[in-house]
């Protein structure tokens, strides 16, 4: 009776780590996602410099609301 009590206690345990630490992690790369965004307006410009387009800062800027756009709504 009793070593069905520690498997139980020991897979609640597990359950319940796995669950802690998925959260956590999750929460550490949403602040990590916005304190280091994946691409800047310099990046984009020279992206856009590399595909053989001249940018404009209106462009840059349009694109760079439409991410941050699809970005709000993907939350």
């Amino acid at each position: 009776m009793s070593t069905i009590w520690v498997v139980l206690i020991a897979i609640a345990a597990l359950v319940a780590g796995v669950a802690l630490g998925f959260f956590i992690a999750r929460k550490y790369m949403m602040n990590y996602l916005k304190k280091n965004p994946p691409i800047n307006e310099q990046m984009l410009r020279t992206l856009m410099m590399q595909m053989g387009q001249k940018p404009s800062q209106k462009k840059i800027n349009q694109m760079m609301r439409a991410m941050n756009n699809q970005n709000q709504s993907g939350k």
